[in-house]
């Protein structure tokens, strides 16, 4: 029997719904009972990731934490978060519940497989250097924007939580991604939940989506025990 998925969800909400559209279409299914259980705690309240780490705003980890540990007692076996500036307080999570709770970053960076890389996340992702840590250790180089190209970023992916529509958006993401590519990056990595559902497939560089990453992960860790 698969184990039980509890996602820590809200940051944003599309971005969750998307997570979980992935991973039903991703599902190797021909019924609805071949599909995982999934159980989900989508917070939108969740205190700003960026404001946090960016100007030294109120902590998400407390909230975050307390989700966890309220999916655990919901029999959650194994969490998964699709959200990759969260990730800066994932050992305070890890810390709180006895389950695994995956590496969305980490399990990115696994499977990246051309160096360097461009990046395109948030503000406070790139602050902290979360896929450059994450990509170090596998002698991994990772390109960021420009900081005129980050703020454009950073634009596109509130103008994503907004709800603004998406065709619109994506020509503007196609700049930042060329530019990327003239400063030597040889391929993306889609490092924000939002910039998964506004990356087009026709790109300038070959792209690696965190979301997807963490779909396959959970699939994995949740399959684990079946044979």
């Amino acid at each position: 029997m698969a184990k039980r998925v509890g996602v820590v969800g809200g940051m944003g909400p599309a971005a969750t719904v998307e997570f979980l559209s992935r991973l039903v279409r991703a599902t190797p299914a021909t019924r609805d009972q071949d599909h995982l259980h999934v159980l989900m705690d989508s917070d939108p309240a969740i205190p700003s990731r960026a404001e946090a780490i960016l100007r030294g705003g109120p902590s998400p980890a407390p909230r975050l934490c307390e989700i966890a540990r309220g999916l655990e007692r919901a029999g959650a076996q194994v969490l998964a978060m699709p959200c990759n500036t969260a990730h800066a307080f994932l050992e305070a999570m890890r810390a709180a519940v006895t389950i695994r709770i995956l590496d969305m970053l980490d399990e990115t960076a696994a499977r990246v497989a051309t160096d360097p890389v461009g990046l395109l996340s948030t503000e406070a992702a790139v602050r902290a250097e979360l896929y450059q840590r994450a990509c170090a250790p596998r002698g991994i180089r990772v390109i960021v924007p420009r900081p005129e190209g980050q703020v454009e970023v950073t634009r596109l992916i509130a103008a994503v939580k907004a709800g603004e529509p998406l065709g619109a958006l994506r020509h503007r993401l196609g700049r930042v991604a060329e530019q990327l590519e003239r400063d030597g990056a040889r391929a993306l990595v889609i490092g924000c939940t939002e910039i998964s559902l506004l990356h087009d497939e026709g790109s300038p560089l070959p792209a690696l989506d965190a979301l997807d990453c963490l779909v396959e992960a959970t699939l994995r860790e949740a399959r684990s025990e079946e044979r």
